[in-house]
């Protein structure tokens, strides 16, 4: 059950437009672990319930779990579990990714997640006068949380490229309060250009957030926009482990931002959230940032699984959404994607779900190189043009 929000937060909702019930719903969302995953989906990422002994490849996991010196670290701090921080853990998270990043360890933070911190900066910064812009389809979760808040939602399609089209989404709402980008982008695995994503940091209102959320980043051989949230306050990173590091069942994510920036964010009870991380998730976390090789075989790993998969489905004369660089990729079907789920769910094989502006098309998570081969099999076997 949520407490009452403080004097100041409460009135600095007021002053941003939102009403009394406004209010005890922003409470809700941020005072009550239960509240966020109901409005956000953070539970199963809004993918379906996983149907186990089934081929699962439909919630974006990665196939396999941590690397092996990540769960060696895990280990350890269970047999330390008998305390709350056997060793400054989280300063050394924060250290170990900032010397990847090239960011001061003072802008970055962990949560359980990365749902949190993206519901939180739609409360601190967006409202019923201030929107959020977004592509679509894209990943969801904000949307639902500004819909919870009373705050309006904008919705941009993606360029003819699959990428974010940050000018005409400046142009949708030039007065929003949230701009979030998330490159790679879930469900098209497609990236969003750094020179656009800085256009926008550039172009858009100065007291705007811009969002770049970076959860499929570690699958791309390319830059990233850590180096936004190094240098200016007025950009949050959002990351996650849930992915490439095998760490979806951990629950542990991060946060790129000034501090000015995140003192805001952190107004309520962030402080609380994200000092309960379980030493076992942060421990792991540290050890497997800075194993770029591990993360580079991992990535070809999985670009030849996904290769494979949609070699297979061209040459069946069926479309592909192309450029995901991404453990996902988006199949045209050019019929309901509903019945195609349900063909392959017979052959014991799991995919993912449609968006409501592609009604047609399935979005696909790339597991191992066995299960996209199984993968590959059963269409062999339902697909009928």
């Amino acid at each position: 059950m949520a407490t009452q929000l403080e004097p100041a937060f409460e009135q600095d909702l007021i002053d941003r437009g939102y009403s009394r019930r406004q209010l005890a719903k922003a409470a809700a969302l941020l005072g009550a672990g239960a509240a966020a995953i109901h409005v956000t989906g953070a539970g199963a990422q809004q993918a379906a319930k996983a149907v186990v002994g089934a081929v699962r490849i439909g919630a974006n996991e990665c196939w396999t779990g941590p690397f092996p010196v990540a769960a060696d670290a895990a280990f350890k701090l269970v047999k330390e579990g008998n305390r709350y921080e056997p060793d400054n853990e989280h300063q050394k998270l924060f250290d170990a990714v900032a010397s990847v990043e090239g960011i001061p360890a003072d802008r970055v933070v962990a949560w359980p997640g990365s749902s949190d911190p993206l519901s939180r900066v739609a409360v601190a910064y967006a409202s019923p006068t201030r929107g959020i812009v977004t592509a679509d389809p894209t990943y969801e979760a904000i949307w639902r949380t500004g819909d919870w808040l009373g705050a309006k939602v904008t919705k941009v399609p993606l360029t003819k490229d699959y990428a974010h089209d940050v000018k005409a989404m400046l142009a949708a709402d030039p007065n929003a309060g949230v701009y979030y980008i998330c490159s790679p982008n879930n469900p098209t695995g497609t990236v969003t250009p750094i020179t656009d994503i800085e256009w926008l940091a550039n172009n858009k209102p100065k007291d705007a957030i811009l969002v770049v959320d970076e959860a499929y980043i570690h699958w791309v051989d390319g830059p990233n926009a850590a180096k936004l949230a190094a240098t200016r306050d007025d950009v949050l990173i959002l990351r996650t482990f849930s992915k490439l590091f095998g760490m979806a069942g951990m629950r542990l994510g991060l946060t790129f931002a000034s501090p000015v920036l995140m003192e805001k964010m952190m107004r309520y009870d962030g402080g609380q959230v994200t000092g309960m991380l379980p030493m076992t998730a942060v421990a792991c976390g540290t050890a497997s940032v800075t194993e770029a090789g591990l993360i580079k075989a991992r990535r070809a790993e999985m670009n030849a699984a996904r290769e494979k998969a949609v070699s297979h489905l061209k040459a069946k004369g069926i479309k592909v959404v192309p450029g995901s660089q991404a453990n996902m990729f988006m199949v045209d079907w050019g019929k309901p994607a509903k019945g195609m789920m349900e063909a392959l769910m017979t052959q014991n094989v799991q995919i993912g779900r449609s968006w409501p502006i592609w009604p047609n098309i399935s979005r696909i998570s790339v597991g191992s190189m066995e299960e996209m081969e199984k993968f590959n099999a059963a269409i062999d076997k339902v697909w009928k043009a």
